[in-house]
């Protein structure tokens, strides 16, 4: 028997989809703004501040098989309502953490928070494969990235205004001027100050939730076939598909999370909405893919060119002037852009590299698993512990040979990108 869908229409599930990939976006890319502000108040190293990535999606680890074995008894409408009421429990877990200023509290909640968005990201993406063609589906998932991608735009920007409202110019350098009363003072003003953000944002979830359950959205249904392959090892384009996308996820976080560690280094202000830019090139390649696919390259050409993109440009960072940071205080302060690359450009252009593929690798990997399509997709989803493992480990090289050397190391991950769009190319 193959796979089923019967959403109520078109409209209302693109409607419904489309508002939960903004959420995603939204409470992912905080973190690009959340690393370099718990470095501030927590006094973390580069490693430790990563490390709230890591907590964040490692919960996609630990939850992915639990919560696609839940979505086949409870289908995907219970499953969201479900996931959201797990997210509004993290977020709220952020108050007592940033009143008591609690590392380990602020990792918990990053935990729960990614555990909830873990059954979301189960269930939503693939719907939107098998919702179609499956030709079109990185174009269909492309629209569902540029929403996702603009909430990351719009996240680290508002987590700065609102977080960081009379701090501007606040950095590791401007407190370290400081005597230590007035660094504690300071300190304890900044993380007060993230209560009501995170108040507002667990109170707008759980409104979501309860929209959900009240929502004509029908539960993902895939059928059982006994007679079907045994093993998800019989699916070489599946196994190949989540070491692509564990690499992906973590260059793509490392590319988006440290952008604002890095511009905090060259005594940048204001580093926290650094983040922005990185999604703002992801948007700008999810527009690029949605006029290419299908029309004028495959999924699998668009995935090789977005790795060897990603390679060129980790190359480029390694050898540019560090010490120039006139092109990023051009783009701060909206003036002109000098013709001198700098670093921290550059490292905003992996956005460009990473945006298309999530979407083309989904299709790829989860082509022609039939009844094993959920069981798959929450492979795939486990694979971004790639955003949970890498980041502290290039925050290891960080620390011996500096930011902009480090990125080299994101050359593996490219290449794995790259090699399996060529052998889907080859094998299509």
């Amino acid at each position: 028997m193959s796979n089923s869908i019967t959403p109520p229409s078109t409209a209302v599930t693109v409607s419904i989809l489309g508002g939960l990939f903004f959420l995603f976006g939204f409470v992912t890319w905080l973190n690009g703004a959340l690393v370099p502000y718990l470095q501030l108040i927590c006094d973390l190293t580069e490693t430790q501040a990563l490390l709230v990535a890591s907590s964040f999606y490692i919960a996609y680890v630990v939850m992915a098989l639990p919560m696609s074995f839940l979505l086949d008894k409870v289908g995907l409408k219970q499953g969201m309502v479900l996931g959201l009421a797990l997210m509004s429990v993290g977020l709220l877990l952020f108050i007592p953490a940033a009143f008591g200023q609690t590392f380990s509290l602020f990792l918990l909640a990053q935990f729960v928070l990614g555990s909830g968005l873990t059954i979301l990201q189960t269930a939503s993406n693939p719907y939107l494969v098998i919702s179609g063609p499956n030709e079109s589906a990185a174009a269909r998932i492309a629209v569902m990235g540029i929403l996702n991608k603009a909430a990351g735009v719009l996240a680290p920007l508002l987590f700065t205004a609102l977080v960081l409202s009379g701090f501007s110019d606040v950095n590791q350098a401007s407190l370290s001027l400081l005597s230590d009363t007035e660094q504690q003072l300071q300190i304890g003003q900044l993380a007060k100050q993230m209560v009501m953000p995170y108040l507002g944002l667990a109170s707008i979830v759980m409104v979501l939730a309860f929209a959900m359950a009240k929502s004509p959205l029908s539960a993902l249904e895939i059928a059982r076939d006994p007679h079907s392959s045994e093993s998800l090892l019989d699916f070489p384009h599946l196994l190949f598909g989540v070491i692509a996308l564990f690499f992906y996820v973590g260059v793509e976080v490392i590319a988006a999370d440290t952008i604002g560690l890095y511009g905090s280094s060259l005594g940048l202000s204001n580093v926290t909405a650094l983040t922005a830019y990185t999604m703002v090139f992801m948007v700008v390649g999810y527009v690029l893919g949605l006029l290419c696919i299908p029309r004028i390259a495959s999924q699998s050409v668009v995935l090789s060119v977005s790795g060897f993109v990603g390679l060129i440009l980790c190359v480029l960072i390694s050898v540019v002037d560090e010490q120039s940071t006139a092109l990023a205080q051009a783009l701060w302060g909206w003036s002109g852009i000098p013709l001198l690359p700098d670093p921290l450009v550059l490292i905003a252009l992996l956005g460009l590299a990473n945006a298309m593929v999530w979407p083309t690798i989904w299709p790829l990997a989860i082509a022609g698993l039939g009844d094993y399509t959920a069981r798959g997709s929450a492979w795939l989803i486990m694979a971004i512990a790639g955003g949970a493992l890498l980041p502290p480990l290039f925050g290891q090289v960080v620390a011996q040979v500096g930011y902009q050397h480090s990125y080299l190391t994101l050359i593996i991950g490219y290449i794995v990108i790259a090699s399996y769009g060529v052998l889907q190319r080859r094998q299509r």
